[in-house]
């Protein structure tokens, strides 16, 4: 279901996510996004070269860091990843029967706060 809603983009949600994560905090290190996402360096790193294949983003090395840049193409992308996250919250909450963006809204502060206690 997923994977449909973000098919126009020509990205998998993953990469979308990582995308925001990116556009949040332009000039993240590959490190901060691994602990953001909670994925592996391995993960963080193949996604990262494919999205630098769809110029998409860049990285420059500052010491042993590697730093990622939003590129301009990226940057014009960012609200079309957020229609694609709308319209996939808005079939979960069409399955789930709501009216309104309040489960995930919780969903999402509860992830929040377990991200922020760690």
């Amino acid at each position: 279901m997923a994977e449909d809603e973000f098919a126009p983009s020509g990205l998998n949600p993953t990469s979308a996510f990582l995308m925001l994560t990116v556009l949040e905090k332009d000039g993240i290190s590959q490190k901060e996004i691994g602990q953001s996402l909670h994925l592996k360096p391995s993960t963080i790193t193949r996604l990262i070269e494919s999205l630098q294949a769809k110029g998409l983003l860049s990285s420059r090395q500052d010491g042993r860091m590697s730093l990622i840049y939003a590129t301009d193409r990226g940057r014009e992308m960012e609200s079309q990843i957020h229609e694609c996250w709308q319209k996939l919250r808005q079939r979960y909450n069409t399955i789930l029967e709501s009216q309104d963006d309040e489960l995930s809204l919780q969903l999402n502060e509860v992830s929040n706060r377990l991200e922020s206690a760690e």
